[in-house]
């Protein structure tokens, strides 16, 4: 029987527990070279690791890339090229995913990501039209990925 434990007043299973969440980019093969240099001179990211997908670098053709991992703001990203094979986890590359980098220069970090080749996308808000409450920059970048630059949030108030 699993092991129990007490949650809220009732039984429940023993709680599954995550150690990390690593978004996937899946660019438009054979891109995603490209688009880890870009990550890198835009965000300043770090390569930790790349495979290759292995039937490509046997062929001799250009090399695709199954998996990168990448540092960036003290996570894992991976990505990734879109390939037509059937155990590729999603098969349209730069679709219905927005990150969001959080920087105390917002302006800064927008103008060096345009500076990489994304394109701004509106103006910088701030306050009660921004997320947080804070400042906060669009970009899109050349993969067709969506980034929201953003300062820090700000704490709630504590309850009296």
């Amino acid at each position: 029987m699993a092991q129990q434990e007490v949650l809220n007043g009732g039984a429940a299973e023993k709680a599954v527990v995550f150690t990390a969440v690593k978004p996937q980019l899946v660019v438009e093969a054979p891109k995603a070279g490209d688009a880890i240099e870009f990550y890198k001179s835009a965000f300043g990211a770090e390569e930790l690791g790349r495979t290759l997908h292995p039937k490509r670098k046997a062929d001799q053709e250009l090399p695709l890339v199954l998996s990168a991992q990448l540092a960036l703001a003290g996570t894992t990203v991976l990505v990734s090229d879109c390939t037509d094979d059937s155990a590729a986890p999603v098969k349209t590359a730069g679709t219905g995913c927005v990150l969001c980098l959080e920087t105390e220069d917002v302006e800064a970090a927008v103008a060096k990501a345009v500076a990489a080749g994304a394109v701004a996308e509106g103006e910088l808000a701030e306050g009660d039209g921004a997320c947080c409450g804070g400042r906060v920059g669009k970009v899109k970048d050349p993969y067709g990925f969506t980034w929201l630059i953003c300062s820090p949030a700000k704490k709630c108030a504590e309850a009296e």
